[in-house]
């Protein structure tokens, strides 16, 4: 599904979401393969009409017991607001560097919305980096839903 700053790649499983994948601008894009997928993609482009669009997809926190803690607190933040990964860390008794690994292995991202998550001191990491595209995705994420802060 084509979105401003990538191609977005879904993967459902029957009635599941379980993967959305941030392919490059130009790739190719395939008509959805369900009516669960299309009502996805029905969902995402809302999103990108309106960040306060509220998602209605089931969709399953596959990952390690602390992954899933994070996921979980990091899909209570609200659209235009962000905790830092310390502040994220202190409501779940962690530190902030595994609260970043785990942001990045988030396979779920705008529905679980990891760019909320920044550093005390500026947008932080996306995906793993500090630089490049996924920075950029980020930052579009961050402006859409509340233009001009990054």
């Amino acid at each position: 599904m084509p979105a401003p700053f990538a191609v977005l790649g879904i993967r459902v499983i029957g009635e599941l979401l379980t993967d959305i994948t941030y392919l490059p601008r130009g790739a190719a894009t395939l008509k959805p393969q369900s009516p669960f997928a299309k009502e996805v993609c029905r969902q995402l482009a809302a999103y990108l009409k309106d960040p306060h669009f509220e998602f209605d997809l089931p969709f399953d926190y596959d990952g390690t017991e602390y992954q899933r803690k994070v996921w979980q607190t990091v899909h209570g933040i609200a659209p235009g607001q962000v905790l830092t990964y310390l502040q994220l860390a202190k409501r779940i008794g962690s530190t902030p560097r595994p609260v970043g690994g785990a942001c990045g292995a988030n396979r779920i991202p705008i529905l679980i919305p990891c760019h909320r998550v920044i550093a005390s001191n500026g947008i932080g990491g996306f995906m793993h980096t500090r630089r490049g595209s996924p920075i950029e995705i980020k930052r579009w994420l961050l402006n859409h839903e509340n233009p001009g802060a990054y």
